[in-house]
């Protein structure tokens, strides 16, 4: 059965943007994050991430750092009753140091691969569906897969996010 799915971005929107985070000691929460992803998966929406990992190109950390701290994430989400469908980043970066790592990709936002592959795996309705990003390659990336896109102000995603599922 399709249903409807809020894209997010992760770094900005879920949490603040500290610049390559993959600590989760380091991590602190964008105020409202965890209660938008309850009200989405409560309004029966697939959630899922879409985020660019270059530090991992870079050299900064490892692709199972973000995996670890993805895992934290869905634990810290549980805690309230919450969870995140599929989580899935793109490790690549044209200039990355690291050379498996060193290229350009379909999957980099603003490019539309990860939400592609999302869209393959899942029944998704994707004319209900929409990205929330804090970027203009977010809602490139959400435009080119065929969904509707918003920018996040920053403020509080709980209540960002109710005024679009009003709509």
């Amino acid at each position: 059965m399709m249903r409807p799915a809020v894209f997010f971005d992760r770094d900005g929107v879920l949490n603040e943007d500290d610049g390559y985070a993959f600590d989760p000691n380091r991590i602190r929460w964008v105020r409202g994050a965890q209660q938008a992803v309850k009200a989405v998966n409560d309004a029966g929406y697939f959630a899922f991430v879409v985020t660019n990992q270059s530090g991992i190109a870079r050299g900064f950390y490892e692709e199972r750092h973000v995996r670890n701290l993805h895992e934290w994430m869905s634990r810290e989400l549980a805690k309230i009753g919450a969870h995140i469908d599929a989580f899935e980043f793109c490790p690549h970066h044209p200039d990355g140091l690291i050379p498996r790592y060193r290229l350009l990709c379909s999957c980099r936002k603003p490019q539309p691969g990860m939400i592609k592959a999302l869209l393959e795996r899942y029944p998704v309705d994707i004319d209900a569906s929409f990205m929330i990003g804090d970027k203009q390659s977010d809602l490139a990336a959400a435009q080119a897969a065929g969904i509707a896109a918003y920018l996040f102000d920053g403020s509080n995603l709980q209540a960002f996010l109710a005024s679009l599922l009003m709509d």
